[in-house]
């Protein structure tokens, strides 16, 4: 008899330092991806890492120290998580968690937990929503290198970018307007910002720029 399997859903995310003891580990590993950025030859990026991370350490610590010791990310993202869960109940069988790229949980321990809770595919989806190779793709390749890595070859749709997204646009809608209301009628010019990207990455083809475009431009379309 066939038994029931569930879905995972990995919300893939950036990862940060818990505590201020693991801020210069997870530097290293930020730091070690050439996906992300390109130090030297390919052989010499870790150790190039390391020395970065070494003389960046102290003054990320001092930056995590004033706001408690450490990310929030993880705690958000498990909150996502949990509504996302909460959101499917009545159409499957999900099971949703943090996938983390430069700080745990990491995909090989997320795959273990997810193998162990009776999960048969898994639905790969990126909590940025626009598509780059730094960003998402970098996520989407350590998830495949360690579905591979261990064995569980478990099926993977992915969602690679929703820079449209009815909901995901309407939110950033509504923020301007709230912003708007406090010039009372002025005219006002809005500056749209977003983290930035080596020119070299969008010569290559990334399309990260041209989906921060589309985001605009829906925006716009509502304010």
């Amino acid at each position: 008899m066939k038994t029931h399997q569930k879905t995972g859903i990995l919300l893939l995310n950036l990862g940060g330092p818990q505590r201020l003891e693991d801020v210069r580990p997870f530097l290293v590993n930020l730091f070690s991806d050439r996906q992300i950025i390109r130090l030297g030859p390919a052989f010499l990026q870790k150790t190039i890492a390391r020395f970065i991370a070494w003389r960046r350490a102290p003054k990320s610590m001092g930056n995590y120290r004033c706001i408690g010791g450490g990310s929030p990310i993880l705690e958000k993202t498990r909150e996502q998580a949990r509504a996302l869960e909460n959101a499917l109940a009545g159409d499957g069988d999900f099971v949703a968690r943090p996938c983390m790229r430069y700080w745990h949980p990491f995909a090989g321990q997320v795959l273990h937990e997810m193998a162990a809770a009776g999960v048969g595919d898994l639905i790969a989806l990126p909590l940025y929503p626009h598509y780059s190779i730094a960003t998402t793709g970098s996520s989407l390749a350590d998830l495949h290198r360690a579905n591979a890595r261990l064995g569980f070859d478990l099926p993977v749709r992915e969602i690679r970018d929703w820079p449209t997204a009815a909901d995901y646009v309407a939110c950033l809608a509504a923020r301007i307007e709230e912003g708007l209301a406090r010039f009372d009628g002025e005219a006002v010019e809005i500056v749209y910002s977003a983290h930035s990207l080596p020119v070299q990455f969008i010569t290559e083809g990334d399309p990260y720029v041209y989906h921060l475009q589309q985001t605009i431009r829906a925006v716009e379309q509502l304010t």
